[in-house]
């Protein structure tokens, strides 16, 4: 979309680009209201006893300075934690890691990214030695014979992708994965494609008996797995025993379902699968994304032409955010802080010695957890936690309990409420910069108004703490400049940016990383190696854990988005038309299920479990399985879905329990 000054605002108007086509959703088209909201934060605000007061920026930066050093100088440099978020510009994310690491010296800075995309991007890690959400351009669904989507309802969260599932429809080859009959499970009606709808938390199972059907009946891609995987015994071993009527009682998926969605599959020469959220917010998420991969490598799909496999982005800048320093162990480039050769390479483009640099991080969860306790001072840019994370009710308890909360942020959001200081910062139209798209595509962003009052730049905001923190090295406020030297940092990473520049973005050519530099850019990951040293996909056999005993009898509690509101509604909660839509959380429910409780359509009704209670209204519908109820994770307060989910974290992505959790539904009687 472009961005054109309307009046005292502005106005979106389409813009013809491969992935879109011009296409926006309602989020999009209504998302210059924002740039000039009644509610926008336009000075910074200090905490009083009665809520905010207006602050000069000097007086707001030199007493946040002030008390970052006394608490290193008392506590350590890693009481001081830094959050950071998948919605921020490739500089402003290299910026904060690189603040995070040699203004403040701290090892603990994460991001809200290991809400989205950890497990995918772990899986993707292990098993091709690179993780970039697809591996090929977005159109190449165009020409899908068959798509295979497991946990994401592309319908809702980012409906101008719909365009490239038409040709899969049309062939009644789209297949979609999820326990509710979503708006893109219902694209599948009408012989368009065949819905699966297992039992929350059993995609791991049901991607182990499609495995199991491809190599039983002799459907696997033998010739590829010889030259371009290894691990095919242990594979072999690990699902034998998930034969299609066990699939079926472990999940409820009809076996006859299982071998023709597999069959399906093997038979079309241009297949593709595509993960999403669904699959991968779990304590098995990277294990389940795993088993994703292991099926597409089994039928040969990864780097054939036509074909392939990969995972949707959940951010705006999902994609670009995770590569060049926000996660806890990471460095530009998508380099490993632990690596010896990465840190000297990275020390050097920073003018310091690598022996300043902090070692790894903790991961998101596990640096919430440390609030109020071994972390007194936290600065948050781009997230609202409260809202977002899982058991957000100890969240909130742990932020109240640090000395120092700073969010930089648009509005006063549920977390900003919370802090000592919030600083104003630009919107997407009022900044220079760039994003990274799910395609691994790096695509310019231009300013076209002003910001509004005293908002400023994160990049500012960096530069002015950092001079007041006398931090080594440059530190400068054009993204020009900044993402000249995210170029030079990300040289020779697996995320290698080398080659680009705004300038050269500029001139509208199509950059996909790793875009070294002298090179034209890699629009198809693998069509020759896979990016292990010795150039194979690597086959992880992984195992079901079971999860019976766990339900337990009570109702299975799934969250996800709507198609009016994004992430944690901070933004979306403020436009009318889509509040009009949308104006609070409902449950869904089972008519079975409803009707067993003594609960009708629009009845107050209460989702509780031992973390929190929610309050929702009752939306009763046949397109949700009996055991499992539905609520969005946009809205705050007693609507608040993820004051319910479980903090417990996957072993490698550390990704949180979102989708699966235990919980007790009732009605409420309303006093008439």
């Amino acid at each position: 979309m472009t961005v054109t000054p309307a009046g005292a605002g502005a106005a979106v108007a389409p813009r013809e680009f491969p992935t879109n086509r011009g296409g926006l959703c309602k989020k999009g088209w209504t998302s210059a209201e924002l740039l000039r909201h009644g509610d926008r934060v336009t000075v910074p605000l200090r905490r009083t006893d009665g809520g905010f007061e207006q602050v000069s920026w000097e007086d707001a930066l030199d007493d946040i300075a002030a008390r970052l050093r006394e608490l290193r100088a008392e506590r350590g440099a890693d009481s001081v934690g830094v959050f950071g978020g998948g919605g921020l510009t490739n500089e402003k994310a290299y910026q904060l890691g690189k603040f995070a690491r040699i203004a403040l010296g701290t090892s603990r800075i994460d991001y809200n990214g290991r809400f989205c995309m950890s497990s995918a991007a772990a899986a993707g890690n292990r098993a091709f030695g690179v993780d970039r959400g697809l591996p090929f351009p977005v159109t190449d669904l165009d020409d899908a014979d068959t798509i295979l989507l497991l946990g994401s309802n592309v319908a809702a969260t980012m409906p101008p992708l719909l365009s490239h599932l038409a040709g899969a429809r049309a062939g009644g080859g789209l297949i979609v994965v999820d326990p509710r009959r979503s708006e893109t499970a219902r694209l599948t009606e009408d012989g368009a494609g065949i819905h699966m709808q297992p039992a929350p938390g059993t995609d791991l199972i049901v991607l182990l008996g499609l495995t199991h059907i491809v190599l039983a009946e002799g459907l696997a891609d033998l010739d590829y797995l010889e030259r371009r995987t290894t691990g095919l015994d242990e594979l072999r071993r690990s699902v034998a025993s998930w034969w299609p009527e066990r699939v079926q009682s472990a999940t409820g998926v009809p076996a006859a379902q299982l071998r023709e969605v597999a069959r399906r599959l093997a038979g079309a020469p241009h297949t593709f699968i595509i993960t999403g959220r669904g699959v991968e917010q779990h304590v098995d998420g990277t294990d389940t994304a795993t088993a994703a991969i292991n099926l597409s490598l089994v039928l040969g799909l990864p780097g054939r032409p036509g074909a392939g496999y990969g995972t949707l982005t959940g951010q705006g800048n999902g994609q670009g955010g995770r590569e060049h320093g926000q996660k806890c162990d990471q460095l530009p480039g998508y380099r490993k802080i632990s690596d010896p050769e990465a840190r000297a390479h990275v020390a050097a483009v920073w003018g310091v010695d690598p022996a300043v640099l902090p070692g790894p991080g903790v991961p998101a969860m596990e640096l919430l957890g440390m609030l109020g306790a071994e972390v007194s001072a936290l600065l948050v840019h781009g997230s609202n936690v409260v809202v977002s994370a899982p058991d957000a009710g100890e969240v909130t308890r742990r932020l109240g309990a640090l000395d120092l909360l700073v969010v930089c942020d648009f509005f006063v959001s549920e977390t900003a409420r919370l802090a000592h200081y919030v600083l104003p910062v630009t919107q997407w139209a009022e900044e220079e910069g760039t994003m990274t798209s799910l395609e691994g595509r790096v695509i310019r962003r231009r300013r076209a108004i002003d910001a509004p009052g005293e908002a400023r730049s994160e990049l500012w905001i960096m530069q002015e703490l950092a001079r007041r923190l006398d931090a080594p090295g440059v530190w400068s406020t054009d993204a020009a400049e900044v993402f000249d030297e995210l170029a030079r940092a990300s040289a020779g990473g697996i995320a290698d940016y080398s080659g680009l520049s705004h300038a050269l973005l500029d001139t509208g050519i199509a950059a996909h990383w790793p875009f070294a530099s002298g090179s034209t850019g890699t629009p198809h990951l693998f069509r020759d190696d896979f990016a292990h040293p010795d150039g194979r996909a690597r086959i992880v056999a992984v195992t079901a854990r079971s999860r019976e005993a766990e339900q337990g009898g009570a109702t299975t509690l799934i969250t996800g988005r709507l198609l009016e509101h994004y992430q944690s509604g901070a933004q979306t909660r403020r436009v009318a038309e889509l509040m009009t839509a949308r104006p609070e959380a409902t449950v869904q429910l089972h008519p079975a299920t409803a009707s067993g409780l003594g609960i009708v359509k629009d009845d107050l009704v209460q989702i509780a479990n031992e973390r929190g209670a929610v309050r929702a209204r009752a939306e009763v519908t046949s397109g949700i399985r009996h055991d499992t109820v539905f609520l969005p994770f946009h809205f705050p307060g007693d609507g608040r879905a993820n004051l319910l989910t479980d903090p417990s974290v996957d072993p490698v992505s550390a990704m949180p329990e979102f989708k699966r959790t235990r919980v007790t539904v009732s009605k409420i009687e309303e006093v008439a």
